[in-house]
């Protein structure tokens, strides 16, 4: 039924003709920088990029190099690449050493949120739901299907 409203496209012609590009990927070896100075390029001047998955999607550096040409329309980013010692942390008190927010927050055409595109009832019920069932997993001496192993 999806036919009826939307068509299946190359990433090429999609980023030529969107107004609007929201990314909603995982990062995997073909996914990263999948943003780029290329892709980025085949876009319009005018585009809105917003990425709320991972922040290896972008490359950074090429994202930076196009705001500073006026390449995007907005850019709006939960996430952001090499963000891991950045999120999660209370940093109030203490200078931050992350280049790359500041640069980015001062375009006025940039928004970043604190990593919050999960805050939705449906995800915190999920991991809620995870938990509980790992936890009862483990309890029960059971492979946890979620385990990270080291």
């Amino acid at each position: 039924e999806v036919e009826k409203f939307a068509r299946y496209v190359s990433l090429e012609e999609l980023l030529q003709k969107a107004d609007l590009v929201s990314l909603h990927c995982p990062l995997t070896e073909g996914t990263h920088h999948m943003i780029n100075k290329d892709t980025i390029a085949m876009m319009r001047d005018s585009a809105i990029l917003v990425n709320t998955s991972r922040g290896g999607l972008i490359d950074t550096d090429a994202l930076i190099e196009a705001l500073r040409a006026r390449k995007f329309g907005g850019v709006g980013l939960d996430v952001y690449e090499d963000e891991d010692d950045q999120v999660f942390q209370d940093f109030s008190d203490d200078v931050l050493e992350n280049e790359v927010v500041p640069v980015l927050l001062s375009f006025p055409n940039v928004v970043i949120t604190s990593h919050q595109a999960f805050f939705t009832r449906t995800a915190l019920q999920s991991i809620a739901a995870i938990t509980l069932e790992n936890a009862r997993a483990f309890a029960r001496g059971e492979e946890l299907k979620n385990e990270v192993k080291a």
